[in-house]
């Protein structure tokens, strides 16, 4: 067992390496150019939104008032005309994504504090670079990616954005273990 204390090193670096990765896939490779299509009419819909004045949340419509109404022909007709659609609203105002990249930059370090946490647990000092490169390598993979296919699953997202989704957690878990595997205790 490795203390948890001596992997704080690679846990900080394989955090900052998966944002500067992340950085670079979304922001100079077209990979995720296709994650949201823009609507066919989307000054009309933003004109017919704007004066309900939405607080940011998540929406669902046609969204029945109670369960039992899922099965009222009323509801089950409004489902049938369409559209059926989820709805998140963000703030309005000033574009900033620092707080997004803040909050992305805390969940890299979960996923590697887990990853130190189970790898500590599953592997001794001096465990070759191979061996803890695949216990790292899995167990961030898990963390970057195994909740994602609930959003195609449930909430219908695209499961081509899941899929791309998929390369960048390989590649995250890649990063992740590489660097535990460098920096792994002799």
């Amino acid at each position: 067992m490795v203390s948890m204390l001596s992997l704080l090193i690679p846990l900080g670096l394989s955090a900052v390496l998966v944002f500067i990765a992340s950085s670079i896939v979304h922001m100079m490779t077209p990979l995720h150019k296709n994650d949201l299509k823009r609507l066919p009419n989307e000054d009309a819909v933003m004109n017919a939104l704007r004066p309900l004045n939405l607080p940011p949340g998540d929406y669902g419509f046609p969204m029945p008032p109670s369960r039992a109404e899922m099965r009222s022909p009323e509801f089950l007709a409004k489902y049938k005309a369409g559209p059926v659609a989820f709805l998140t609203v963000r703030p309005a105002g000033e574009m900033s994504m620092t707080s997004n990249l803040i909050n992305w930059f805390i969940y890299c370090v979960v996923v590697s504090f887990f990853t130190a946490y189970v790898s500590s647990r599953a592997m001794g000092p001096g465990t070759d670079y191979l061996r803890v490169f695949q216990i790292a390598g899995c167990v961030s993979f898990m963390g970057y990616w195994l909740s994602l296919p609930q959003s195609s699953i449930w909430w219908s997202r695209s499961w081509g954005w899941t899929f791309r989704s998929a390369i960048d957690s390989l590649l995250y878990a890649g990063l992740t273990g590489g660097a535990f595997g460098w920096l792994w205790p002799s």
